[in-house]
């Protein structure tokens, strides 16, 4: 419900990058081909002035076209929408919003598996991943975030789930798990820090349980051919190296700002700061084209609950529990997929300003989890201080859930809205 209202009320082309996801999918609709990216797609002036007046219905965003690189899967599966609702936005984000909707039940289903016996866990999980500000507004959007987190957590539940299941539907997983990676190729190339993160740890299943080394032949063989579908389309258009088209993309967004510029201009630890400073902020929420920012008071609150998570998390680290070789595995890739992502994310970084915090989100289901493990360690304190408190604690994860809906809701007509119309 929540995540409809930020359809609606959100203001058009008021996400970052919509008018040139929206333009890519106008594109296959109407001209029947793939899109590619040309100089002149980006235009820095031109967008600045887009932005700062609101995106006046006089001013046309026919030109952005600086996504034109993206792999194809999310908007060839929105041309259908595009075409039956005759390019509504809003059908369009709807449809993202229900992409979303799957993400958030198969990051509940993939801790279920992992965790069995600790639903609270599942559904502060899953609802952090519903409610988190930030993350409902992108959600809520014209874009391939939607797609390519649903590939990441169907991966992470059809491997948690692999080991539970009859030894028939085990055999298969490593096919379908190459399939899925496959796929996510075909949609977003942040997401491709999915497949190192399952490679790694089905590499050390193989070897701790002597199992066969042609399982991971199975992984690869799916997962490479349909990733060679769209990196030899790129060569061929836009020459070699350049199999994800990011060279091309880095040659055309002329005037976009640059790290060593700001290095250049503001100094080292200045950077830094405003890096660390901003992350944090666009990850709960900064909306619009990062210009919209939530009042002072609700980062403090957010600065205050991080820590107490950092510190339940530290609690539940040394009074951990002990774990199953299952669990284990399921925490391991998804300390790897975090990883892996913040890296991704620290190199994109090096070469453009692009502090959004919303480049995290491919790993949102190990960040959610670790909140959830973080209330879950304070819950355990309170159950050993008060036992007659027990029942209680075990559900005092779940409590984060309403409080960031509430967040959403406030975020969107208190801040968003007020500020964008």
């Amino acid at each position: 419900m929540i995540g409809i209202l930020y359809a609606v009320y959100t203001p058009n082309w008021q996400v970052p990058d919509e008018p040139a996801h929206y333009n890519y999918i106008q594109h296959l609709a109407e001209v029947g081909s793939l899109p590619v990216l040309h100089e002149g797609d980006y235009d820095q002036n031109y967008l600045g002035q887009l932005t700062a007046n609101g995106f006046p219905p006089h001013m046309s965003v026919d030109s952005l076209r600086y996504e034109h690189h993206q792999p194809p899967l999310y908007y060839l599966l929105a041309t259908p929408v595009y075409r039956i609702m005759n390019g509504s936005l809003l059908a369009l984000r709807l449809f993202s919003l229900v992409l979303g909707a799957g993400v958030v039940i198969l990051s509940g289903l993939a801790v279920i598996c992992l965790f069995p016996r600790s639903v609270p866990l599942a559904l502060t999980t899953a609802g952090f991943i519903a409610f988190l500000p930030q993350h409902v507004s992108m959600m809520a959007a014209v874009n391939n975030d939607s797609l390519a987190e649903l590939w990441v957590a169907l991966a992470l539940w059809i491997m948690f789930r692999s080991r539970i299941a009859a030894p028939a539907a085990q055999r298969r997983t490593y096919w379908v798990l190459g399939f899925v990676i496959g796929m996510a190729f075909l949609t977003k190339t942040t997401v491709y820090a999915l497949a190192p993160a399952l490679v790694l740890i089905l590499v050390l299943r193989v070897r701790r349980t002597r199992g066969k080394w042609k399982h991971l032949a199975e992984l690869f063989v799916p997962m490479l051919l349909l990733g060679m579908l769209w990196w030899g389309r790129n060569i061929a258009v836009y020459g070699w190296p350049d199999l994800m088209g990011l060279e091309r993309h880095a040659a055309v967004v002329v005037g976009q700002p640059r790290t060593a510029e700001w290095l250049s201009e503001h100094g080292v630890v200045e950077v830094i700061v405003r890096f660390l400073r901003t992350t944090f902020t666009s990850f709960w929420g900064q909306f619009g084209w990062m210009g919209v920012l939530m009042d002072r008071r609700v980062y403090e609150l957010l600065e205050i609950f991080s820590v107490i998570v950092l510190s339940g998390f530290g609690i539940a680290f040394l009074r951990r529990p002990p774990i199953t070789a299952v669990q284990r595995d399921g925490l391991l890739v998804l300390f790897a997929l975090g990883m892996v992502t913040i890296v991704q994310y620290l190199i994109y970084n090096l070469t453009f300003v692009q502090h959004q915090g919303r480049y995290l989100f491919p790993a949102l289901l190990p960040f959610a989890l670790s909140v959830s493990i973080g209330l879950w360690g304070w819950a355990a304190l309170i159950r050993n201080v008060w036992p007659r408190c027990a029942v209680a604690a075990n559900w005092l994860p779940v409590v984060v859930v309403p409080f960031l809906a509430v967040l959403s809701v406030v975020a969107l007509f208190w801040f968003i809205v007020p500020t964008l119309t």
